[in-house]
């Protein structure tokens, strides 16, 4: 236990891991904050669905040459999550069928884009690590985690700011429409948040893996809270502390950073539910 103390004390002396527990912690805390509404609107997949639309952005991006393909993938990203959501109130295309077509043309066309512009010698590696993640998380420059701090605030102040008006259009949207609320409008900076949490994210577990940091803290949550109000914060100290755990477990052990931090999400939806399943039944006898 000693020599791992003095090897995470020897690793934290270096900015680089510094700005990436930074990084990750914010990430965690932003997905889980919009994870309950989205599980509790059953609209979980809309992680995947604007994924793999950053994914196809990243595609252009490298394909233009940008330097900071943050300028392309974050409006492209925003548009497509207003457009998913205009789709999905369509009567005749629902929400699932919107989020299928936006993730499987949009992964389609950006592999596709890959392949016929790439300049790079190892294309399969850029291709795996954008989906799956990459060791950029460790590579993060001081003005990447400023922007990171920033973008990161700006969500957590506009979820408190509009936390009543989330809570009503998840529970309710008809209801609130019909009580004069702006259910339209709420919705619309609430696919606003989830695009800005999605492009953060990218650089911490990759396209492909994203849904677990917004789905498995909040149903873990779920399994022994009922309150949206305890959900929502048990939700956020469960996605921290997996997302602490994850990295110092990947710096340490040199294992994947995204795939990590998801096994550790995993393990904690399996404790929560143990626990909840042994509350239930203490409460019943």
């Amino acid at each position: 236990m000693t020599e791992i103390a003095e090897k995470l004390a020897f690793y934290f002396q270096f900015p680089f891991v510094r700005y990436a527990m930074t990084v990750g912690v914010l990430i965690a805390l932003c997905s889980s904050l919009l994870g309950v509404t989205l599980v509790l609107k059953r609209f979980s997949f809309i992680g995947d669905g604007l994924s793999h639309v950053a994914f196809g952005a990243v595609a252009i991006a490298a394909a233009m040459d940008l330097t900071n393909s943050f300028l392309l993938v974050l409006p492209v990203t925003v548009i497509c999550a207003v457009l998913l959501l205009r789709t999905g109130q369509n009567t005749k295309i629902k929400g699932d069928a919107a989020i299928a077509m936006i993730s499987v043309g949009a992964l389609a066309v950006g592999y596709l884009i890959m392949n016929l512009f790439s300049k790079s010698s190892n294309l399969s590696g850029d291709v795996c690590a954008t989906l799956f993640g990459s060791t950029s998380i460790l590579t993060l420059t001081l003005t990447e985690v400023w922007l990171c701090i920033a973008l990161s605030v700006s969500v957590i102040a506009v979820f408190l700011l509009f936390y009543h008006k989330i809570f009503s259009v998840t529970f309710d949207e008809d209801f609130s429409a019909a009580t004069g609320g702006r259910a339209k409008t709420h919705n619309l900076v609430l696919a606003v948040i989830i695009a800005v949490v999605i492009v953060l994210a990218m650089n911490l577990v990759g396209a492909l893996l994203i849904s677990a940091l917004i789905i498995f803290p909040a149903l873990s949550a779920m399994r022994v809270f009922k309150s949206f109000k305890s959900v929502t914060v048990c939700s956020v100290i469960i996605s921290v502390t997996c997302a602490v755990i994850g990295i110092i477990v990947a710096i340490t052990a040199g294992t994947p950073v995204g795939s990590t931090i998801a096994a550790v999400d995993i393990a904690g939806f399996f404790i929560f539910s143990a626990v909840g399943f042994t509350a239930r039944r203490f409460r019943n006898t």
